[in-house]
């Protein structure tokens, strides 16, 4: 048994926290070509037993023989994937199979979609010469379309959306252990996420903050081919009068509303940092609002989504 499997958070006076006391299942679904997989074996790698394309018909008898310990925390929790291709499946039949399983108060069930652009999609089959599961003998582009209106109720009822339109497996990884690593961390599982509105808004956001009026570093030749995770950059945009007034707000801003929303049960919220490129300002706003959080106990994962395109 790892150290991570071991853990049992313990509430203030030594009592067991009962939500410990429940196995956690993760049902990773989304449309075909977004990751599926991978996710599952990002999973797999930080301690979930990890099973794919099970029937619907039987996931009910798999759970069931789940939670027989007497510390079902002790045991692995379990990922399982799920997509159109899953023999049975249905949109409505599968909402209704979530909501089976997060009545039975044994298990804590989370589900996850994985989103991705058309284009990317396209893109993806076209290079692995792979057909689409719902277009064998069309166009890649209609499976895409029938899938996506297929999977919409489904995107509708998730937990937690991931779009892995420009996620490297590292990324993917990353933002999957900062959400459900199985060491003891906060309820709130926050992810910093920087942006170009060059490229669009994360569909994954929950609160955006636009930070093009600050001074740009793009238009000062020694910064341009920098980032705002160099130091130079930062102290640039630090030096912007607009700057302290700004992050002092927003701090102030965010702090109170993490308790309101772990009040309501939310268990991911992902604030969005976005400027012009996604290169200077908002990685340096990013990172830095990452850090501000970690130093008052929160975990935090930061992810650059657009840092590594052309500067602007």
């Amino acid at each position: 048994m790892s150290q991570a499997d071991s853990v049992v958070p313990v509430l203030e006076g030594g009592d067991v926290d009962p939500r410990s006391l429940r196995r956690h299942i993760i049902l990773v679904t989304g449309l075909a070509g977004a990751g599926r997989l991978t996710a599952l074996k990002c999973l797999e790698d930080i301690g979930y037993e990890a099973v794919d394309n099970m029937p619907l018909d039987l996931i009910p008898h798999l759970v069931a023989g789940l939670g027989q310990a007497s510390l079902p925390a002790m045991s692995k929790p379990i990922a399982l994937g799920i997509d159109s291709r899953t023999s049975g499946f249905s949109g409505d039949g599968f909402i209704d199979l979530v909501r089976q399983l997060k009545s039975d108060k044994r298990f804590r069930v989370t589900l996850v979609f994985l989103d991705c652009e058309d284009e990317v999609l396209r893109r993806r089959y076209t290079e692995t010469r792979r057909r689409h599961p719902l277009a064998q003998d069309r166009p890649v582009g209609d499976g895409i379309l029938r899938e996506r209106q297929l999977m919409r109720p489904v995107r509708t009822e998730a937990d937690l959306v991931l779009d892995t339109s420009d996620t490297a497996i590292g990324d993917l990884k990353g933002m999957l252990a900062g959400h459900f690593g199985l060491a003891a961390q906060p309820d709130l599982a926050l992810t910093i996420l920087s942006f170009s509105y060059k490229q669009g808004l994360p569909r994954e956001a929950d609160l955006v903050f636009d930070v093009r009026f600050l001074e740009n570093p793009y238009y000062d030749p020694a910064l341009r081919p920098l980032s705002g995770q160099d130091a130079a950059v930062g102290r640039a945009i630090e030096a912007d009068p607009a700057f302290p007034g700004f992050f002092a707000a927003l701090t102030s801003l965010l702090w109170p509303l993490l308790p309101g929303y772990e009040g309501e049960g939310k268990s991911y919220l992902t604030i969005a940092i976005g400027c012009t490129g996604g290169r200077h300002r908002s990685v340096f706003v990013a990172g830095k609002l990452a850090d501000w959080l970690r130093e008052r106990g929160r975990s935090v994962t930061l992810r650059h989504r657009d840092v590594g395109r052309a500067a602007g």
